[in-house]
């Protein structure tokens, strides 16, 4: 008897006002046709509200930064690391500024460098990948003797600064007597046959001799 009550009269669920359509389908419609059969709702509120919803903002985040909420018309990321460019194309960052004495032009100086092919490829270095054990090197700042992009680099570093610098071919390995260049066949074959491809280099200042 209860049982034939109980589907007789089944428990009716409350239904959500203005049909149960999601806001996705024309919000502002739906909240337009809502304000029509509640008047009593607090239109301007209402509008905002739904509004704000379909921009995908939240109020409380607008509060906790103003900034969204205002349009931003110069927004410029900061420079972390400056890039310096030269006339012949070479571009170097100073990810380290030395302390101690300035290279010059004609100087001879001791540094350790990994050089790299512009899509990150390692190519040869002073410094072991594995040991870390380093076999600095010395370098005239003579481009006759050095590729002058990477002399570019030089001049101005501070011992014990670093600098990555990338070195288009035509200052770089324009001959194969140009220094750096390993001593082994075997990674000197490597580095010359990307000589016609721009290069990375990451040198690290050690000496001014």
């Amino acid at each position: 008897m209860h049982a034939h009550r109980l589907y007789q009269n089944p428990i009716q669920l409350p239904r959500a006002p203005c049909g149960s359509r999601s806001i996705r389908q024309s919000e502002i419609g739906e909240g337009r046709l809502c304000l029509e059969k509640h008047p009593s709702l607090p239109i301007k509120k209402l509008r905002r509200r739904l509004l704000l919803e379909f921009m995908g903002f939240i109020p409380s985040v607008l509060y906790a930064l103003p900034a969204v909420a205002a349009p931003m018309f110069e927004m410029k990321e900061p420079e972390v690391i400056r890039t310096s460019k030269l006339p012949d194309g070479v571009r170097f960052q100073e990810i380290v500024e030395g302390e101690g004495p300035e290279a010059h032009d004609g100087d001879l100086v001791e540094v350790n460098y990994v050089c790299r092919r512009s899509n990150g490829y390692f190519v040869h270095s002073t410094v072991d990948q594995f040991s870390g054990e380093s076999m600095p090197i010395l370098l005239p700042l003579d481009e006759n003797q050095i590729i002058k992009g990477l002399k570019e680099i030089l001049i101005g570093m501070k011992v014990g600064g670093k600098r990555r610098g990338l070195i288009p071919p035509s200052v770089g390995y324009i001959n194969e007597n140009l220094k750096p260049i390993p001593d082994e066949f075997g990674p000197q074959r490597s580095l010359l046959s990307h000589a016609k491809e721009p290069l990375i280099f990451e040198v690290q200042l050690l000496k001014v001799l």
